[in-house]
């Protein structure tokens, strides 16, 4: 059974008073889907609500057991909890799943898709489409195309992410933080476990007592491998939360089989999709959070050899993109845009 949505679709987004789903109502709008009809879900508490929409609103509905008849796609931006409760609703009344959680990432019956890395998956047959997780998303955009120069053999990893991945209620926190700290007010974190204003932590995320790493740091590495078809990859992976609204970063050092040549990968990255090259070093001009807040494409740059590895097969790079965006909402549209009918040649 092929899941290739009609012409002009119905589509649900679940979870629209969030920042995700406030992000994929204005990527519906801007790039101008052919939706037949926009519906809005949240929560009962949230039920009745407007949310923007174009140059009007939509009135929230909440979610029930009859929320999803006649909708053709639904664009969950909800925790992995309703998605795993309403998942299925929607499915079972006919209609394409794009979910944002982690709730079905890892499982091997589902595709987790990246356009631009594997959108050849969405060929298949599979009635849900996983959303990855925000790092693993913007992550892939800039290593796939290094991947074609020669196989990838390790990475290392730090990210430095935004409140933005924390939700809208972390973006607040650090806006109403740093207000109290530059007024000399005390400001007791209710979001996030640690002081934010002019502050970094390691991400909030469960730390595993027996490895080390915290949940963000496992689901980040597994993810990059499930979309690059790399199940045996080795990542070692450090996220850090930084002081930023939205927009993350990361600093990688990929190993590859052979020695890949920093013009070699620059034109490579140049003419990637959803990527801009961001590499000038005599101005010492380098991807960062502030250019890429707001952007669709992912910024890399800060090419060059790692020094630390003689053998000269490792690249050091740095890369920013918008969460909410290519992490997140863009990716999820990109997605459903994929599975529009492709238009027909018209006949000479």
């Amino acid at each position: 059974m092929s899941h290739r949505l009609p012409r002009n679709p119905v589509v649900a987004v679940v979870g629209a008073t969030g920042a995700v789903g406030a992000e994929m109502l204005h990527c519906l709008n801007r790039r101008r889907f052919p939706a037949a009809h926009v519906r809005v879900f949240a929560s009962e508490k949230s039920a009745g609500k407007v949310v923007p929409f174009g140059g009007g609103t939509l009135t929230v509905e909440a979610l029930s057991e009859r929320a999803f008849d006649g909708v053709d796609v639904a664009l969950f931006a909800s925790s992995s909890g309703i998605s795993r409760q309403y998942v299925p609703v929607a499915r079972a009344a006919g209609a394409l799943v794009i979910d944002n959680s982690s709730a079905f990432r890892m499982d091997a019956d589902i595709p987790l898709v990246v356009p631009e890395v594997n959108g050849d998956l969405l060929a298949g047959d599979a009635g849900v489409v996983a959303n990855p997780n925000c790092v693993a998303a913007l992550m892939v955009v800039a290593l796939a195309p290094l991947e074609k120069l020669s196989p990838i053999q390790r990475i290392v990893a730090s990210t430095y992410q935004a409140a933005s991945g924390a939700g809208a209620a972390a973006m607040q926190e650090l806006e109403d933080a740093t207000r109290a700290y530059l007024d000399g007010n005390s400001y007791a974190p209710k979001v996030l476990p640690h002081p934010y204003a002019f502050n970094l932590f390691s991400h909030n995320a469960d730390v595993n007592e027996d490895s080390g790493y915290n949940g963000e740091e496992e689901k980040a590495s597994a993810e990059v491998r499930k979309i690059m078809g790399r199940p045996d990859l080795p990542i070692g992976m450090t996220c850090i939360r930084v002081p930023i609204l939205r927009a993350h970063a990361v600093s990688a050092s990929v190993t590859f089989a052979d020695a890949v040549g920093v013009e070699q990968a620059r034109e490579a990255l140049r003419h990637a999709a959803g990527v801009r090259l961001v590499d000038d070093r005599g101005r010492n001009y380098f991807p960062m959070p502030h250019d890429a807040s707001h952007e669709d494409d992912v910024l890399v740059g800060r090419l060059r050899v790692d020094q630390s590895d003689p053998s000269g097969r490792t690249l050091a790079l740095f890369l920013s993109g918008d969460q909410l965006l290519k992490g997140a909402a863009l990716n999820a549209v990109q997605i459903a845009e994929a599975m529009l009918p492709v238009e027909e040649p018209v006949a000479a």
